[in-house]
């Protein structure tokens, strides 16, 4: 248990640090590549902590993010239309070592807000589930 309140502080201070740049409305090239990279760790910092929350409190033990990801909405951490999200926003992750062409970087960018926003709420429900 002292692992997942660990994940889950991580992954609060990387969606700090994230919303920063998300938010920007006519970011520079330098703004939305920063943006892009908080995005990859924050990303990393919510799915690692989901995977641990299912593990010690639903005992459930799966090892992808879109794995993690099935498994918060069979357990009703995430809604049918979450999910959908935020299995794109695993694509999208897996496209950020793309950044370096343009196209790619502002379809992502585009996305940043509502992964934002889906993070945001993830990381929320299971700490209100840790502290019930």
């Amino acid at each position: 248990m002292e692992r997942l309140r660990q994940r889950l502080e991580a992954a609060e201070k990387a969606l700090v640090a994230f919303e920063k740049l998300a938010t920007i409305k006519n970011p520079n090239d330098v703004e939305r590549d920063a943006a892009i990279q908080r995005f990859e760790f924050s990303f990393e910092a919510c799915w690692k902590a989901a995977k641990q929350y299912l593990y010690d409190i639903e005992g459930v033990d799966t090892g992808s993010p879109k794995g993690v990801i099935r498994s918060c909405r069979e357990v009703h951490l995430l809604e049918d239309e979450e999910a959908v999200l935020a299995l794109e926003m695993v694509n999208d992750r897996n496209l950020t070592v793309h950044t370096y062409n343009e196209e790619v970087a502002i379809k992502i960018y585009k996305n940043l807000n509502r992964y934002n926003n889906l993070l945001h709420q993830w990381v929320e429900r299971m700490k209100g589930k840790v502290m019930e």
